[in-house]
């Protein structure tokens, strides 16, 4: 089955001149009533499609909500990196960077900011991890508001309106 949408994706994408990845991406600190852990959130377009969302639990209890959202940044550049060698594979081209965005300002200027001194090693190689995704083009990273961020949809639990208008931005 996941072969089938593999080569449909494959067919339906080869014709299309332009081809951009958008990345969205929401940490959840501490939502875990019992564990405490993050839950983290990310959702990938490319030309305005869905193609991917993930959302789980991190593996590790964060002390702070900019180390979850600096988890949940390494883990979408992991994917972003995969589908970006998957769809070479299939032959389709991706030129450029893509667009990550994130809520959190603190990750936003770690990440696009190359002097940055982080104290936890975990931090550190999440940062040295996105960094390097960011000085070899692969991804452009930016700032989102929280308002209009759609990874919180993963994240989050909220209101049937919040919800439906969040949906609405990104389905058809």
């Amino acid at each position: 089955m996941l072969r089938k949408i593999s080569l449909w994706i494959c067919h339906s994408l080869r014709g299309i001149m332009w081809r951009f990845i958008v990345l969205l991406t929401q940490a959840s600190h501490g939502s875990d009533k019992v564990t405490r852990r993050s839950q983290s959130g990310i959702l990938i377009f490319i030309n305005k499609a869905p193609i991917l969302f993930y959302s789980k639990r991190q593996n590790s209890v964060e002390t702070s909500t900019f180390g979850s959202e600096f988890t949940a940044m390494k883990q979408a550049i992991e994917m972003l990196k995969a589908l970006r060698y998957k769809l070479r594979m299939f032959g389709i081209p991706i030129e450029g960077p893509a667009n990550v965005y994130c809520d959190n300002e603190a990750v936003y200027k770690n990440v696009a900011m190359p002097a940055s001194v982080l104290n936890k090693k975990m931090h550190s190689i999440s940062y040295h991890f996105c960094r390097e995704a960011v000085a070899a083009g692969i991804v452009r990273v930016a700032k989102e508001d929280t308002v209009t961020n759609l990874a919180d949809i993963f994240t989050k639990v909220m209101s049937k309106l919040r919800r439906d208008e969040l949906l609405d931005r990104f389905t058809y």
